[in-house]
């Protein structure tokens, strides 16, 4: 899957200015929703909190992937936040969180749900990506990075 096309440029927000789990996952939900990705901002933002008191989504090395699937949703979505300082997302390593990548689906999308959230682990498991994408200053920049990455497959 290429993650080109579930994101857009306006759904990636640097710095978020949410510094809690909960306030950024809401964040990222609103995002979604100014770019006309969600029809139901209140389902998915209670679809993707539910999902993440079962387990934390926080899965290491400074990354965060909450998710959720929503009957609202027609098609699968995604939004990238850079925290304004890296923040405690209960990470299954510990430490703190420097990038939170959301996605959300339709219940019907099981299997392109599954290839999103592996393309997102595949890409932020390259050493030098993941520290550029931490590193960037702007949303401009994350998206530019993700960009290169995706196109040059």
């Amino acid at each position: 899957m290429n993650l080109l096309e579930i994101l857009s440029c306006n759904c990636v927000k640097a710095p978020l200015l949410a510094t809690d789990k909960r306030g950024v996952i809401n964040e990222l939900v609103d995002v979604l929703a100014a770019a006309g990705r969600v029809a139901d901002t209140d389902a998915l933002k209670e679809a993707v909190w539910t999902r993440e008191q079962t387990r934390t989504t926080g899965i290491g090395h400074g990354l965060a992937i909450p998710h959720g699937k929503c009957p609202g949703m027609t098609s699968l979505a995604m939004a990238i936040g850079k925290p304004a300082e890296p923040m405690d997302f209960e990470a299954i390593d510990g430490q703190p969180v420097s990038l939170v990548v959301l996605l959300a689906s339709p219940p019907d999308r099981t299997s392109d749900h599954i290839q999103a959230l592996a393309r997102i682990s595949r890409l932020m498991t390259m050493d030098a990506f993941r520290d550029s994408m931490y590193n960037a200053e702007s949303a401009e920049r994350i998206w530019e990075l993700l960009e290169q990455e995706e196109t040059a497959r």
